[in-house]
Parts: C-alpha cells; sequence; structure tokens
C-alpha cells in the first residue's frame, strides 16, 4: 500500500508539472481556460475526476444532460432559460435533463420563486412593504404588465422582468399552473410570517426551511405527477418531498454562513449556536473558532437525519430523467456537507466542491445503486474527520451508521479497505493513462510549433 501510494504521489506530482508546462506553453494565463486548468490541479490526488473533467471539457455540459432545442421556443421563453442560467446554473443544468412540457413548467416555477425569494433576500424593501407584496405575489402571475424595479439584489432581472415569466407561466397547462400558485401563495405567506421572527428553535428552523425549499420538493412532486411521469405517490407523501427540499436548504444554509452574516441575515438556530457563543457572529473569531467547529458540525449531523427520507423518495421514482433530476442535487448536497463536516474554513470563506467532483457526482447519479454508493462514500467521509471530543461525536456516529446501512455499506472497515485497494489500482491506471495522455498532447503542440517555425 506505501510503495502504491508513494509510486501515486510521484505521479501526480510529475502530473502537476506537465499540467503547468503545458499550461504556460499554450497561454493559459487568461480567461477561462487558465480555471479550467486550475480545476484539473485541484483535482490531480483523484485521477477518475481528472478523466472525468477532461470528457467534460472535451464534450461540454450536453455530454452530462441533453441540449435543449431553443429554434421552436417563443423569445419569451428563451428569455426566460437565459434568466434561469443566470440566476442558477447548477439547476439550469438538471431542469434541461426533463422532457417536454414538464421541463417548460419546472423552469417556469422556479423562476417564480426565484423571483419571491429575491423580493424577500430584498432588504432595501421596508417590512409594512415587503410583507404584503410577498403575500399578494402569486396574484402578480395572472397581471400582465406588473414588474418590481426597486430590488437592489443580484438575480433582480427575474422581478425587473416578471412579465415575460408571468406571460409563459400563463401559456403553461392549467394543472401546471394550479400548482404553482398554490405553492407561491403557501410560500408567500410562510415568508411574511417569518420576515420579523428569529430563527431560536429547532422547530423555527424547520418551519422556515419548509417554507423555502420543503415547499419547492412538495410542488416540484406535483408537477410530476401532473405531467404523468410519476406515479402518484410521489404526490401524495408530502413528508418525503418536504425533506428533500429541507435536507438541501440546510446544507446551503450551513455553507452560507460568512456570506449571510456579511450581509446581515442569520439563518442558524439559536438553539443550536447558544451552546457555543453568546451571539452567532463570534464564529469569525480565531478564539471562538473551537465553539464554533462543534456547532457546525451539530448542525451538519442534524442535516443528514434527511438522507434516510431521500433514499426513500428517490427509489419511488420510476422516470429516469425526473431521477436524474431529484438525484443531482441530493448527492450535491451530501459532497458539500462533507466538505463543511469539522471544516474552519467555513467560517474564513467559501467552502466549494472541486469541479471535478461535481463533474463526477454528475456523471454517477443516474440509478439508486450509484446514488447510495455516493452517500456511502461521502458518509465515510465525514465518518473518518468525527473527533471524540466533538460534543455531537455520539450523533454523528448514529446518522453515519443508519445511513450506511440504508445504503447496504453497514461494514464500514471493509468498505474503506476495499475503497482504498480500488482508489489505489485505479489512480495508477489512470494516471499512466494520463501522462501517455498529456505528453503526446505535449509533443504535438511542440511538433505543431516547430513546423510553423519551418
Amino acid at each position: 500500500m506505501f510503495a502504491c501510494f508513494l509510486g501515486n504521489s510521484i505521479i501526480f506530482f510529475e502530473l502537476r508539472v506537465l499540467f503547468v508546462k503545458y499550461y504556460k506553453i499554450c497561454g493559459w494565463a487568461r480567461g477561462e481556460s487558465y480555471f479550467n486548468v486550475m480545476d484539473l490541479l485541484k483535482s490531480l490526488g483523484h485521477p477518475e475526476e481528472v478523466f472525468n473533467l477532461l470528457w467534460f471539457k472535451m464534450r461540454g455540459c450536453n455530454g452530462l444532460v441533453p441540449k435543449t432545442d431553443m429554434n421552436n421556443m417563443s423569445n419569451t421563453l428563451r428569455t426566460c432559460y437565459l434568466y434561469l442560467d443566470q440566476t442558477s446554473r447548477s439547476f439550469a443544468a438538471v431542469i434541461r435533463a426533463l422532457d417536454g412540457e414538464l421541463r417548460d413548467a419546472v423552469c417556469i416555477f422556479y423562476l417564480v420563486l426565484r423571483a419571491l425569494d429575491t423580493l424577500e433576500d430584498s432588504s432595501s424593501i421596508p417590512y409594512h412593504i415587503k410583507a404584503p407584496l410577498l403575500q399578494s405575489f402569486h396574484t402578480r402571475l395572472y397581471q400582465p404588465l406588473w414588474n418590481y424595479s426597486e430590488s437592489c439584489e443580484k438575480d433582480r432581472q427575474v422581478l425587473e422582468d416578471f412579465s415575460t415569466i408571468s406571460l409563459e407561466f400563463r401559456k403553461l397547462a392549467l394543472v401546471y399552473r394550479d400548482i404553482i400558485t398554490d405553492i407561491c401563495w403557501q410560500m408567500g405567506e410562510g415568508m411574511a410570517e417569518m420576515l420579523e421572527s428569529k430563527l431560536f428553535t429547532m422547530d423555527d428552523w424547520e418551519r422556515y426551511c419548509h417554507y423555502v425549499a420543503g415547499l419547492v420538493g412538495i410542488g416540484l412532486s406535483q408537477l410530476f405527477a401532473a405531467s404523468g411521469q410519476e406515479e402518484e405517490v410521489i404526490r401524495e407523501d408530502t413528508e418525503l418531498a418536504n425533506s428533500m427540499g429541507l435536507f438541501l436548504q440546510k446544507t446551503n444554509i450551513i455553507r452560507d454562513y460568512l456570506e449571510d452574516q456579511q450581509e446581515g441575515r442569520e439563518f442558524w438556530p439559536k438553539e443550536v449556536w447558544g451552546k457555543y457563543a453568546k451571539t452567532l457572529s463570534e464564529f469569525t473569531q480565531r478564539e471562538c473558532m473551537p465553539a464554533a467547529v462543534s456547532c457546525l458540525n451539530e448542525l451538519v449531523t442534524n442535516a443528514m437525519q434527511h438522507i434516510p427520507d431521500v433514499f426513500t423518495y428517490l427509489s419511488h421514482l420510476h422516470n429516469p430523467d425526473v431521477f436524474t433530476f431529484c438525484a443531482i442535487p441530493q448527492v450535491m448536497a451530501i459532497a458539500t456537507l462533507a466538505a463543511c463536516y469539522n471544516n474552519t474554513q467555513v467560517f474564513r470563506g467559501v467552502v466549494k466542491i472541486r469541479k471535478g467532483l461535481a463533474v463526477t457526482l454528475m456523471m454517477e447519479a443516474k440509478n439508486m445503486t450509484a446514488v447510495k454508493d455516493i452517500m456511502a462514500r461521502q458518509t465515510l467521509e465525514i465518518a473518518e474527520a468525527i473527533k471524540p471530543e466533538d460534543p455531537s461525536a455520539s450523533e454523528t456516529h448514529h446518522v453515519v451508521k443508519k445511513v450506511l446501512r440504508l445504503a447496504q455499506s453497514e461494514d464500514q472497515d471493509r468498505l474503506i479497505v476495499k475503497s482504498r485497494w480500488t482508489l489505489c489500482a485505479s489512480s495508477f491506471l489512470v494516471s499512466c493513462a494520463l501522462i501517455v495522455a498529456i505528453v503526446s498532447w505535449h509533443y504535438l503542440a511542440t511538433l505543431k510549433d516547430i513546423l510553423a517555425w519551418d
């Protein structure tokens, strides 16, 4: 094992040198290509990610999800898909994986709720104006000329040009319009209720996450069933759909601690952070870092408790496109939690998963077996980072064992040993292939330069 590790370490070092040399030769020191090379360098310890990144570079996003045919769309619908790309690159990719009218309905559903969420996030709007706007927002869907231009948020275009979105909304089938209107109404009422409420208890946290994300899961489930692409059981089990949304929202809240602090927002529940500090803002201070990490780990453990519901919900899906649409955000969420767990960077900057890992997850999450395997791998990463002195260590171990049992990976030690030997062997083979590919690439580029000089 040590020899394999040492050999791969040398290979990875040589790969880094080759990448940097090729980066300089090709003049990739500017623009998007620079970041592509940096993404490759970050993934060199994970050769399968390097391979997937190169594949993604050659084929683009269309290699992961089908390309949406924009030629037969109206100008306003094309504008809606443009707004979708601008406001959420991750969700834009998975929405495009859906088929036909369901894809358009989910696109409009997302943009309507993005507009509502942007309105809620607009700190420049006073409460006495914002609350009525949130409560009546669903009625704006049937007001052709209504737009809102008083927001300063980054996604304000969906409010400033809401008339385009509402126009496409009114073109949807009635069954879709009714679902979107109902969820929009419930969410607006909930947001207005929570505007001046502090998140003191865990129940407050659960309720807030339900309003802003759980309802999204419920609405999507209703759209799936209404389209005929999924069975009625998906529409009926609202608890599972709600839990899917809560898992994503809690992950985002945990990851975005610092950004929210800088914007003057607080979404971590006081019932948890109050055990470790007098104010939530203290966690940015160096001397408070041990307490901050303990609080972080407790919240990550709480979020992981939704994973069993994620397994159950996904197992009910039959349409491959719908499955992929639902599964990709969930595996991204567990990878994000694994990156955040026990990580002080949450309180100092931005925590993001590697692009190579993100591409790999999108390529793998095609069926239930693959999703369980991903969840097990990421859960094991969290398990290996648990410290005995952590206040929530026992609860985290309990959740980890439950997830691994449901993922049929209960034999943790056996899985770890197997995964390490598999990684060692695959890493060596993939690394050798990459060296050959990069050296050949380098040789051809040099040969081209020589021929051009002659």
